[in-house]
């Protein structure tokens, strides 16, 4: 479902986003629950891991593979606590963990998003 939706996003977007991996994991490894400061795993849906856009350079060396997880167990939680269409959070996890690559912060994220609905 994540691939689908990232492979759905239009331009002007679309040529930014490179290959950006999608990995789907149960739940957040202890270290980034512990840099977050999480109450418990189920407290975060999504991660984008990389380097944003307009922090690359150049003559940066590429390093690791730009990635955005999903973390099931939180994510099927909330669908089954909220009744919310599940391809509908999918999608909106995705987008969101995209616009970090594309650079945009969580409060610009919002804005995006608000003015979207």
């Amino acid at each position: 479902m994540g691939r689908a939706v990232l492979d759905a996003i239009p331009d002007p977007w679309r040529p930014h986003i490179g290959d950006i991996v999608i990995r789907v994991e149960d739940f957040c490894d202890d270290e980034t629950a512990r840099a977050m400061d999480l109450e418990t795993p189920f407290d975060l849906l999504g991660l984008y891991r990389g380097v944003a856009l307009p922090d690359k350079g150049i003559s940066d060396v590429p390093g690791d593979v730009d990635v955005v997880f999903l973390y099931r167990r939180p994510i099927l939680d909330y669908w089954c606590e909220t009744g919310e269409d599940l391809t509908a959070i999918i999608r909106h996890l995705v987008i969101h963990e995209v616009g970090h690559h594309l650079g945009f912060s969580d409060e610009e994220m919002e804005r995006i998003e608000g003015a979207a609905d």
